[in-house]
């Protein structure tokens, strides 16, 4: 049995499309790709060589495949490349692309049920890097073990966010937190189970 780990850059607002660069992701008349760029420093650069310094495969949506797999391929002597360009690359497709990047294979049929066999295998954790449309996926069918969420100290006022609307309410525990120079929060979380309630009124 491997983990499941989604690994994202939000907004203060919690929105997740586009933080590498204008053009990433345009859709809905997104305006404001690129907004986590200026907040990189060398705490994040190290917290990120971490992240990816063991073994890991990743399963990623159709969108974000395209956008590293038009990279990484063809930055070999980038940091991280290497460990980008070795690990096996899961995909969740409608259709049936060519995947050319090395290492990728396309989850055939329906996701959820593909990505909860590749969960109960043997083999290293699997990362999911930005896919926002298969992450709610993953979220309707708890299959999400662990959330290491960048919290960036920028709000954009739209855009798709991580716990969209349909998100099954359900608490979270922290299990690990750095906040870096430039005011990102780097938190990790794990599923909690359901929400417990109570009430500050006094009886």
């Amino acid at each position: 049995m491997r983990k499941l780990i989604v690994s994202t850059f939000l907004t203060l607002d919690g929105v997740m499309q586009a933080p590498g660069g204008p053009g990433e992701d345009d859709s809905g008349g997104f305006a404001h790709g690129g907004w986590s760029v200026n907040y990189w420093d060398e705490q994040m650069g190290q917290v990120m060589d971490e992240a990816t310094s063991t073994s890991f495969d990743m399963v990623l949506g159709r969108k974000t495949y395209d956008i590293m797999a038009a990279h990484w391929p063809h930055a070999p002597e980038e940091a991280g490349a290497k460990t980008w360009n070795e690990a096996t690359k899961y995909v969740a497709s409608r259709s049936r692309p060519r995947l050319e990047w090395s290492n990728s294979v396309l989850i055939e049929g329906d996701a959820a049920e593909g990505i909860a066999a590749l969960k109960k295998e043997d083999g290293p954790e699997l990362q999911v890097h930005g896919s926002g449309n298969l992450i709610q996926t993953l979220l309707r069918d708890n299959l999400v073990d662990q959330y290491r969420l960048w919290v960036f100290p920028v709000v954009v006022g739209s855009g798709k966010r991580l716990f969209a609307e349909g998100t099954i309410p359900s608490g979270l525990k922290l299990v690990d937190s750095k906040v870096s120079a430039t005011g990102v929060v780097i938190g990790t979380y794990e599923p909690a189970g359901e929400i417990v309630t109570g009430s500050f009124a006094l009886d």
